[in-house]
């Protein structure tokens, strides 16, 4: 009788076990499939978002298309059409950078640089 009762507790235990166990390796799962894209999507978010210059044409969550005219701490200001309609937006509603202003800077750069080598 002694060992029935004995091997009876040893299962108890083991089940117990493997039970903590699904879940440590349950929440580690979802640590790495969830939590942690999510965190360096913001992390690329908020990069995108600290890297804003004036000049640059952005896309907002509404889906607004601009350039940037003015920049402060939390808000900008675009111009979204050739009648130059200004809009004051928080930084936060911005979805992506379509022309970074380097970009179209860059290449006039290098026209210059090469007419002055020609000549």
């Amino acid at each position: 009788m002694f060992s029935v009762t004995l091997s009876t507790a040893a299962n108890g235990g083991g089940g117990w076990l493997s039970i903590a166990l699904m879940v440590v390796l349950f929440i580690g799962v979802f640590y790495f499939f969830g939590i942690r894209p999510q965190k360096k999507q913001e992390k690329e978010a908020a990069d995108m978002r600290n890297s804003l210059m004036v000049g640059d044409e952005i896309t907002t969550i509404g889906g607004i298309i601009g350039k940037i005219v003015s920049l402060k701490e939390e808000t900008m200001v675009i111009e979204t059409t050739r009648d130059h309609t200004r809009i004051r937006l928080l930084k936060s509603a911005v979805r992506s950078v379509d022309v970074r202003v380097e970009e179209t800077r860059a290449p006039k750069a290098t026209e210059e640089e090469n007419k002055t080598e020609k000549d």
